[in-house]
């Protein structure tokens, strides 16, 4: 029997998952891209099924591991006088799914996140808020693939 909430079923005795750090290994130079992307993914995880956040791998039912593989901040579309007049911040982060019980995980693979911006407006808080959309994708994603399997 399968239990749902908020349209997650969740196996039975699967009641706590273990997100560890996601390490930024992109050479983005965001300094707190890893901080965003982890309380995108509790929040996610957490928030939207029952599950609750363990301390330790050795405390959890499901573990979400992974790192941020690449970063980009690229013009996009190209305007009048060979400005760029949206750029786009592409993330790619591999991440692994695995419910503790088992010796493979469910999956391990690259998921991918993008958001165009305009960087004559405000270039800083618009890569920001691009990042904070990609990561946001990529957490999306993440979270609709460990619950198919669910």
């Amino acid at each position: 029997m399968r239990y749902s909430f908020t349209g997650a079923s969740i196996p039975p005795g699967v009641n706590t998952i273990y997100i560890p750090f996601f390490a930024d290994r992109s050479r983005s130079g965001l300094g707190d891209l890893s901080d965003r992307l982890n309380r995108i993914l509790i929040d996610r995880f957490i928030n939207q099924s029952k599950l609750q956040l363990a301390s330790s791998e050795e405390d959890a039912d499901a573990i979400l591991d992974g790192f941020i593989s690449s970063y980009s901040n690229r013009p996009f579309s190209i305007g009048g006088n060979e400005q760029a007049d949206q750029n786009q911040v592409q993330i790619t982060v591999s991440a692994s799914f695995l419910y503790t019980k088992n010796s493979e995980p469910e999956w391990d693979k690259p998921f991918n996140g993008s958001f165009t911006f305009d960087p004559t407006e405000d270039p800083i808080s618009g890569e920001q808020s691009a990042a904070d959309e990609a990561l946001e994708q990529i957490a999306n994603s993440m979270f609709n693939d460990a619950v198919s399997n669910w």
